[in-house]
């Protein structure tokens, strides 16, 4: 098999093994085999049309034409003349199928049925990734570019689905890093020329003259490959965050939403230097005091971290059902809030008033029933986002608080649970303050007061959060931190008392402006507790001190009952108490969002990290991790940029610095005409190298006597008895690379700059290093004789 069709071969293979990334998104595995058998005729199809040869645009041409009459055969050859030939009627079809997929991806969640839309969708991708990794990697003769094809076709999959595993990421890694062998090998074997291992025989095969630099291509590559693999730390995006993770998928129609930590981001929103505006809004009540914009509620704790449960999520009904535990005989009256988001935050849930009774916005969101939250489904966010909410103030009085019944004994033991590992200490605490109460309304009330009036307590963000069973016992002992601390120990606390609660975290109301809106800022961000009452629901309470707005019905002056709010003009809004709480950071964006399966990210709240120096080495482990990530394609341009000035910035004073720095200018020049196409012959003498650079690279007549004076000065240090610098060398190199780049084409001048071929020098310098170490090693073995079996 010749190089070109063994080239062929591993670019066919890449693009399987990256598309068999896409096989936990749906239920049935025969789509990947007819687009391994598609893929295979239009690798065919190139290999033929290249050995004609034809032209590479007409190769690129006829591979695209036998795509297109290939997937007229499979997806619409009822509609196609004589079953192969397209014409309008087979590409209104192709649209229809592509439509009706884009719908099926929205209905059905991971792993969806093989519906006619989806399939096309998946072969067609395949086969449109195939073309372009055989057209960079075999037409075009540039493998390393081919892997930005292959790297989109595996990132599709990585968005979609919450399955991949390491397994995924290997198979897909090994076909691009074959396909990179595959290419060094054929490239290797047309130099004719060995760079590392033992020389060759004159009866040598040419191909095995590659052995030694591509069995040292495999070693590095297994262990680039290990690398990639090893448990990278990773950063959860939190609610208030730039993105999320850990949405876990479910079965069925609905899916699932799990969790991701928000504490980072509320605590970075809390102390921005500036305070950005995230989205603003008008509502049709004077009465903003209340009216905070809640993102989703937390309501599992395991003693070290507060998240919700997972739940199940469904499409969003047009008017949202009573509120859980809302007696007809409580005040309310629906409101009408109109919100726009900034164009640069993309929240994943949807800010709204609560209880919200139904939402009028564009896109793709669901609706999860327990939480009264929507969640954006396929990336869809709130950047830029405008929406109207209608939602309820419900304002009970003190008696109605204080005399509700028990609640429902499954919803008081889901909400009262509490783990083993909490320390005592926060139990006996709530007894201690609560102390003398009649009720659970009172132990509430006396909680919240204990927290943000008589406990003794400071607000301050830039306390540590903590992330162990002890951080709320710290919390209650040092009486320092910020809206974290004190909604998650008050939370725990009424759970001591049987009381049961759960962790809101969303935005404060905001600050009123001048034209009747609202504007809510990153240090509104904010977390507080609710509290459930029968006959009632879930009741805001406000332990954060000089944040937010206590309820006025837990206020001893006006408990006694409140009127309705004042529903007004349907703009505007006059605000009363502007609040200063925290603010939500920018989106919580992840990949597994995108499906129906994962709801979202539905934050974590852990009762945060008190592991200070462990989060930073977290942070930075990230950030070098990412550096890293882009700074691989750079490393062939970082490297040759960085030997081009140490080769000319050197400068001799002894004749062995003489010889070294015109060596090394020389050198640079040879490697430079390489980087433009023009191969190094080490046979030949410097000055008929220099005529060979001449000829081949049609340099100025400027560049052609510099190219000829550093050929004179190579010659002088080489055979002078006591060698003397030449002035200028530098500068003559740098006037043969502008004439040699100006005189080529810009695609080849962006390969010299991003990917120069004289980089090949790493690997021989690898291989033999590799080889000397081997003979080192060798030399340094003590030889073990044989006993010769003759008795002493």
């Amino acid at each position: 098999m010749s190089g070109r069709a063994r080239l062929a071969l591993c670019a066919w293979a890449a693009t399987l093994t990256s598309a068999c990334a896409l096989l936990p998104l749906v239920d049935q595995l025969s789509w990947i085999l007819q687009a391994a058998f598609l893929l295979g005729v239009q690798t065919v199809v190139g290999a033929l049309t290249r050995r004609v040869p034809l032209a590479r645009p007409l190769t690129v041409a006829a591979q695209a034409l036998v795509t297109l009459l290939l997937l007229t055969l499979v997806f619409a050859r009822q509609q196609a003349l004589v079953g192969l030939i397209p014409g309008p009627e087979a590409f209104q079809q192709f649209w229809t199928l592509l439509q009706t997929g884009a719908e099926d991806v929205g209905k059905y969640t991971t792993p969806a049925p093989l519906t006619d839309g989806i399939r096309l969708m998946m072969v067609g991708g395949v086969l449109v990734i195939g073309l372009a990794v055989d057209t960079l990697a075999v037409t075009f003769r540039s493998a390393a570019p081919a892997g930005l094809p292959l790297l989109a076709l595996y990132s599709v999959a990585a968005g979609l689905s919450d399955d991949l595993e390491w397994l995924s990421f290997v198979v897909a890694a090994a076909g691009y890093l074959m396909l990179l062998l595959a290419e060094g090998r054929e490239r290797l074997s047309q130099w004719g020329r060995v760079f590392g291992g033992a020389p060759r025989g004159p009866g040598a095969d040419s191909a095995a003259g590659a052995v030694a630099p591509v069995r040292t291509g495999r070693r590095i590559g297994v262990v680039a490959l290990g690398i990639a693999l090893l448990p990278l730390p990773t950063l959860d995006g939190g609610l208030l965050g730039a993105a999320g993770t850990g949405v876990g998928s479910g079965s069925g129609g609905g899916g699932t939403i799990s969790a991701v930590n928000p504490l980072v981001s509320l605590r970075d929103s809390l102390n921005v230097d500036e305070d950005r505006q995230v989205m603003s809004y008008r509502t049709n009540t004077e009465n903003t005091e209340d009216l905070y914009l809640r993102i989703v509620a937390l309501d599992e704790f395991d003693g070290t971290a507060w998240k919700p449960s997972q739940r199940r999520i469904e499409g969003v009904p047009e008017t949202f059902p009573t509120p859980l535990g809302l007696g007809p005989d409580i005040k309310r009256t629906e409101i009408e809030t109109r919100i726009a988001a900034a164009k640069d935050y993309g929240q994943d849930w949807l800010p709204m008033p609560y209880p919200a009774t139904g939402v009028d916005i564009a896109g793709d969101w669901r609706y999860e029933p327990t939480g009264r939250t929507l969640v954006g489904d396929h990336g869809q966010n709130t950047r830029g986002l405008r929406y109207t909410v209608r939602s309820l103030i419900v304002q009970p009085t003190a008696e109605q608080l204080s005399s509700a019944p028990q609640p429902p004994p499954a919803l008081r033991r889901e909400y009262t649970a509490l783990p083993n590992s909490l320390p005592q200490v926060v139990a006996r605490t709530a007894r201690e303050v609560t102390a003398g109460s009649a009720n659970n309304y009172e132990r509430a009330v006396k909680l919240q007061d204990w927290f943000s009036v008589s406990g003794g307590f400071t607000y301050d963000t830039q306390v540590k959060v903590g992330s162990d069973s002890t951080a709320i016992a710290r919390f209650l002992r040092d009486k320092e931190g910020f809206c974290v601390h004190f909604s998650f120990a008050m939370a725990s606390m009424a759970r001591s008392l049987g009381i049961p609660a759960r962790v809101a975290v969303g935005f404060t109301p905001g600050s009123p402006q001048p034209d009747g809106s609202m504007t809510v800022g990153l240090r509104d961000a904010h977390a507080w507790p609710e509290l459930y009452f029968e006959g009632v629901g879930w009741t805001r309470f406000e332990p954060t001190p000089n944040r937010g707005s206590a309820p006025s019905y837990t206020q001893p002056e006006v408990s006694g009952g409140t009127g309705l709010p004042d529903v007004a003009r349907p703009t505007q809004s006059a605000s009363t108490a502007p609040s200063s709480e925290p603010s939500a950071s920018e989106s919580c964006a992840g990949r597994e969002q995108q499906l129906q399966a994962c709801a979202s990210d539905s934050p974590a709240a852990a009762a945060g990290s008190d592991h200070d120096p462990g989060q930073w080495l977290l942070f930075l482990g990230v950030a070098l991790a990412v550096l890293a990530m882009l700074a691989v394609p750079l490393l062939p341009m970082l490297w040759r940029m960085r030997v081009r000035a140490v080769r000319l910035g050197a400068h001799g004073r002894t004749p062995e610095g003489v010889a070294a720095h015109t060596l090394a200018v020389w050198a640079e020049v040879t490697d430079t005409a390489w980087d433009f196409g023009i191969g190094p012959d080490d046979s030949q003498t410097p000055r008929k190298a220099a005529a060979r650079i001449v000829r081949l690279g049609h340099l100025d007549e400027g560049a052609t006597a510099a190219v000829h004076r550093l050929a004179a000065a190579v010659e002088q240090v080489l055979y002078a008895p006591r060698p003397h610098p030449t002035a200028g060398l530098a500068e003559d190199a740098r006037r043969v690379a502008d004439s040699l780049g100006a005189h080529v084409s810009r695609s080849t001048r962006l390969r010299a700059l991003l990917a120069p071929r004289s980089t090949v020098r790493v690997v021989w310098a690898a291989s033999a290093r590799w080889t000397a170490l081997k003979a080192d090693v060798s030399a340094r073995r003590p030889t073990l004789r044989r006993p010769s079996g003759q008795n002493g």
